[in-house]
């Protein structure tokens, strides 16, 4: 079933990676994996995919093939599948096959899968962190007034409803994950809403205010949408549903902005040779707002680690979440977010309405 096991037992850094999830599969996750293996020499990997996957992963992986374990599936899960009826009926698909080799090895999955089934084959095989009712997807987005400098969203779309205590445990583990893994800190929190009065919102973001007010947290109140790209804060905290029309909000956004500076600066000769002069600004300017330049969402509130990373990541965004996977791993980030959840006050009824 596997190649190149024996001796993997003594890597310091082993990652587990879906080749079958995304768009580009298994050719983007492959060409992934090799860059990962380029930048780290500590790292060793483990491919799991259908038999012509793995036979395309390993011709793209050259000198790096001894560092790479490869786990044969038969099955793939596709987006329009319901999520937890897909990962009960395909236990040999290469997304609950990773998932279970994550767990068995104390690894962490990455994979371009379908969020949905992530989530489940996570909260099958990892079970839920004591103290998490429901996981959320977290992701990193360009700190536009402060280059190289992130903040840090969740929920983007795990769940589309959440109480006021899923917002302050959402607010609990993203404070942490911006200060070990984004280097931030004493990272600001902010509640995502309409307003920035306290009483502002639903019922449920003016109960979460209360609980963030009174919380152990670097609490910046509340937090309008058009404030968070120049970093008035460093996480932000919101249900799933928000979140996730944020993102996409922000990915078309992005997007037409290319688009529409490329239409206008081919519009004549003078703006073509403008473009020319211009262009390595543009593109730097671009780049900031590409999501493949961080890679993954991490799956928090799962008691394993997943990265979530795009669906039309290429190899570069599969590389990037990698490193990220890596790092959640090397730096104990899940021990650390156990922890601190074990520390916090006990639900009451009326925390959790």
């Amino acid at each position: 079933m596997s190649q190149n096991q024996q001796g993997l037992e003594e890597a310091n850094l082993r990652i587990v990676l879906d080749l079958m999830g995304g768009d580009h599969a298994p050719l983007a996750p492959a060409d992934g994996a090799a860059e990962a293996l380029a930048a780290e020499p500590r790292l060793e990997m483990v491919l799991v995919g259908g038999p012509g996957a793995l036979r395309a992963a390993e011709s793209r992986l050259g000198a790096y093939r001894a560092r790479v374990e490869y786990v044969e599936s038969t099955q793939s899960i596709d987006n329009d599948e319901n999520p937890s009826m897909a990962v009960r009926r395909k236990k040999d698909s290469s997304l609950v096959v990773g998932m279970r080799l994550a767990a068995e090895r104390r690894s962490a999955l990455v994979s371009c899968g379908p969020t949905g089934a992530l989530m489940a084959a996570g909260l099958f095989t990892f079970g839920r962190i004591p103290g998490v009712r429901r996981p959320a997807l977290g992701s990193p987005f360009p700190n536009l007034a402060q280059p190289g400098r992130a903040w840090f969203m969740l929920d983007i779309g795990a769940n589309v409803e959440a109480t006021a205590k899923d917002l302050y445990t959402y607010a609990v583990i993203g404070s942490l994950y911006s200060e070990m893994v984004l280097g931030v800190k004493a990272p600001r929190v902010g509640l995502l809403n309409v307003g920035t009065e306290p009483q502002k919102g639903n019922e449920v973001t003016r109960q979460a205010y209360q609980l963030l007010a009174q919380a152990d947290l670097n609490f910046a109140g509340n937090v309008e949408a058009r404030e968070i790209f120049g970093g008035s804060v460093d996480v932000v905290v919101c249900d799933g549903f928000v979140g996730n029309v944020l993102l996409k909000g922000l990915e078309g956004l992005a997007g037409s902005i290319g688009d529409v500076v490329r239409a206008e600066l081919g519009t004549d000769s003078r703006s073509r040779a403008g473009a020319f002069l211009a262009r390595p600004y543009l593109r730097r300017a671009l780049g900031r707002l590409d999501y493949s330049e961080y890679g993954g969402a991490p799956l928090l509130g799962l008691a394993g680690a997943c990265i979530k990373c795009h669906g039309s990541s290429g190899a570069r965004a599969v590389s990037k979440g990698i490193a990220l996977a890596s790092q959640f791993v090397s730096q104990e980030v899940l021990e650390a977010i156990t922890k601190s959840l074990a520390a916090q006050p006990p639900d009451s009824d009326e925390q959790t309405k």
